[in-house]
């Protein structure tokens, strides 16, 4: 099947450098077929809604690249359909570097991180921005049970994605995965305190 994300990305320069390296022919596999990875699955949908931050990436008009966190509560980026996703942007540093970069250029990248499980999801496409004015689609974007003025919000058609393998991710975990280590250590101890 052809894999969008590499029909996309796969440039001729980059194929150039998969043949010198001696990679391009299990890549060329990937061109061949059927078109995949341009329509989010069900494993791709509850990666996203697990997820409580990404890294997106604009172009300035000078033609720099600009990557900024976003985050939020766990499910903050909507699934819309199967080839869109939406987010609140909440009120941050007042630099609106992304927001300017998306006038020139709606093209956008994202990049999805689960360090525990050492996975990763990338994912490009086309931003649109949704202005504080469109209340109803704004509404269904934010979190109601989150603290933050929203300014705007953005809708993503997922024109592609591609699973990243594990490989050179460095395992983290949030203060939610080991607070139940933490409590039953402090049980622990105090049942020692008690003998």
């Amino acid at each position: 099947m052809t894999h969008k994300y590499a029909k996309l990305m796969f440039t001729d320069n980059v194929k150039d450098l998969q043949q010198q390296q001696g990679s391009r022919n299990s890549y060329a596999r990937m061109e061949e077929g059927e078109v995949h990875n341009a329509l989010l699955g069900a494993k791709e949908a509850e990666f996203i809604l697990e997820s409580d931050s990404f890294y997106m990436a604009s172009v300035s008009e000078t033609g720099w690249p600009y990557v900024q966190h976003r985050g939020g509560p766990k499910g903050f980026v909507k699934i819309i359909d199967e080839a869109t996703i939406g987010f609140a942007d909440y009120r941050g540093n007042k630099q609106y570097i992304s927001v300017g970069n998306f006038q020139t250029t709606n093209k956008v990248s994202l990049f999805f991180m689960d360090y525990k499980n050492k996975r990763r999801l990338k994912m490009i496409g086309h931003i649109m921005t949704v202005e504080e004015n469109d209340k109803d689609i704004l509404e269904k974007l934010q979190d109601p049970d989150y603290k933050g003025k929203v300014e705007r919000g953005f809708i993503i058609s997922i024109d592609a994605f591609d699973w990243n393998c594990p490989q050179h991710i460095t395992q983290r975990y949030t203060k939610e995965d080991i607070q139940p280590l933490f409590d039953k250590l402090a049980e622990l101890e105090g049942e020692g305190t008690r003998a």
